[in-house]
């Protein structure tokens, strides 16, 4: 009988505007050096929101506002059982030359066509897709 569990993460579409242009960051995941988002698990003494700014320091190296619209949540199946994951938008306001994960992830600006092009996940190339229209109310 094997084991499963659910549980609960969070992420971020670290965003800024550039000469007029929304643009939209993403990073390589460590293994499969795929573009995804900032994500992590949700720690016990953080929100959502706050653990996933965290995570956004940590693997990204940007600080972002603390204003956010929670853009919607997918589930991912993983080996050891159920995540669910709830991505928040994030602008940001500083990116730093030094962060933790910094030697062992890229990271860089798109276009927000581009980077929805550039995820390999559906749901979230639909929230970089729906942010321009979430963050301009």
């Amino acid at each position: 009988m094997k084991l499963e569990f659910n549980f609960n993460q969070s992420g971020v579409i670290p965003y800024r505007k550039k000469s007029g242009e929304l643009q939209i960051l993403l990073i390589t995941s460590i293994k499969r050096k795929k573009w995804i988002l900032p994500k992590g698990y949700i720690e016990f003494n953080l929100s959502p929101f706050e653990s996933a700014k965290k995570e956004a320091y940590e693997e990204a190296g940007v600080i972002g506002a603390n204003e956010t619209v929670e853009l919607g949540s997918f589930m991912m199946n993983r080996s050891i059982g159920h995540c669910n994951i709830k991505i928040f938008s994030m602008e940001v306001i500083e990116v730093l030359d030094e962060y933790p994960e910094k030697n062992v992830r890229k990271r860089k600006w798109f276009p927000v066509k581009e980077a929805a092009e550039n995820v390999s996940i559906p749901e979230v190339s639909s929230m970089i897709l729906s942010l321009e229209g979430v963050i301009s109310k």
